[in-house]
Order: structure tokens, then sequence, then C-alpha cells
């Protein structure tokens, strides 16, 4: 399920929009102004923001801004404002797409389906917060980077895409060292603790999704 951010300083457009997303699987949050936005994208990972442009303080231009300084999600603005001008300068200030109200809920579902293509779950996936990016080779939580050689990456990456599914030792090596390696079972174990350690001193609760599996290999639970 895609998580989304809705912002608006009116609660009726707010109960609307999640109204419109809920009944298609899309995890809604609602923010009432900036403010309040910037603190949730803080602190929780989202999948498109739906953003407001006429708000009282900060404004959408301006949250729009804001956001692209520390995040690439997808972000579609959707306001009254129909001008050319205002159209062009949401998307020079970083925007995905642009949506005049009052719109069309079908066109905004599938607005939303043709950005969230742009990002294949191969390439970028998100559990309980913990981001993994391959496109960028990176790995973030609460916005904050986690630092990981590139065989815990991949090797991260491996569980993450395949959650509950159980990896060999021997699996592992063949996926990630090649299938001629001389690697040893033990030095899976090694980059395996060095990758716990490193996402648990960023705060995320990996022992509740990474799992050893006696006398086999390794597993991860989204929980």
């Amino acid at each position: 399920m895609n998580k989304v951010l809705i912002v608006d300083d009116e609660k009726r457009m707010l109960d609307l929009i999640a109204l419109y997303l809920q009944p298609h699987n899309y995890i809604c949050k609602k923010a009432q102004g900036a403010n309040e936005a910037l603190s949730c994208i803080e602190f929780e990972t989202f999948d498109i923001v739906l953003l407001d442009i006429m708000m009282p303080g900060m404004d959408g231009w301006e949250l729009c801004q804001e956001i692209r300084r520390f995040s690439d999600v997808p972000i579609i603005m959707l306001t009254a404002r129909d001008q050319r001008e205002d159209i062009i300068k949401g998307l020079q200030l970083g925007a995905d797409d642009y949506i005049i109200k009052p719109f069309n809920e079908d066109e905004l579902l599938a607005r939303i389906k043709a950005l969230l293509r742009r990002r294949t779950p191969r390439d970028y996936v998100e559990s309980n917060g913990l981001l993994w990016n391959k496109e960028q080779f990176e790995l973030t939580f609460k916005n904050k980077l986690i630092k990981l050689t590139p065989k815990e990456f991949i090797m991260l990456g491996h569980f993450i895409k395949n959650p509950n599914q159980v990896f060999a030792r021997e699996q592992l090596i063949e996926l990630i060292w090649g299938f001629d390696s001389e690697t040893e079972g033990r030095t899976v174990d090694s980059h395996v603790r060095n990758m716990r350690d490193k996402i648990r001193q960023a705060g995320f609760p990996i022992d509740d999704h990474f799992k050893t599996v006696w006398g086999i290999g390794y597993k991860w639970e989204n929980g």
C-alpha cells in the first residue's frame, strides 16, 4: 500500500481527498498546513505528497521548495489557481504535476498512479520508515543516512524486497559474491552483524524485522 501525505489548510478538503483515495488502498496522512506537513515528513516516509498552494503562513510554493531541500518524494500540487504562469512556477519549484480544483476523482487517481509507476518497487522500497533507494544507493531512516558497504546494501535489498523469504547463507554468497566465490558462511554472518549494528544505531528497530533462521540463514519480516 502506498502512503500519501495530503496538505491543505481546509479540513473539509483533507477529508474529501482521503475519502477519494482510501478505497483504492492508499494510506492517507493529513496535514493542516505547512508546519504540520514538515513535521510529518521529518519523521515518516511517504510515497507521494498532494499539496495545496493557497495556505496561510508558509504557502504551497514555499513548502514545495522546503521539501525539495531534503526529499525527492513526488509532489502533486492541487490548487484553484489555473494561470499558466502558476503552473510553470509550481513545476520549476520542484512539483511533479499540477491539478486544478475542482478536480475529477478519476483524474487524480490516474495521475498519482502515473507518478508512482516511475518509482519501481525494485529500486525504491520502504519498510516501517526504513527507505532502501537503489537509484541513489542510499539507506535512510527518518531522513538520516545509514552508511552501509556496497555488499551490505545489496544484501539488505535482497531481504527487504522479498519479505518472509528465507535466504540460506549459500544462496546469499551466490547472489552477492558470485557463484565462483570462495567466500564462506562466516563472512555472510560478519556482514549481517555489521549491517544490523549500523541500522540499530540509527534508531530503526532492526531486531523486529531482520530474523535469524537457525541452521539455515536469515529473513526479513515487515511486521
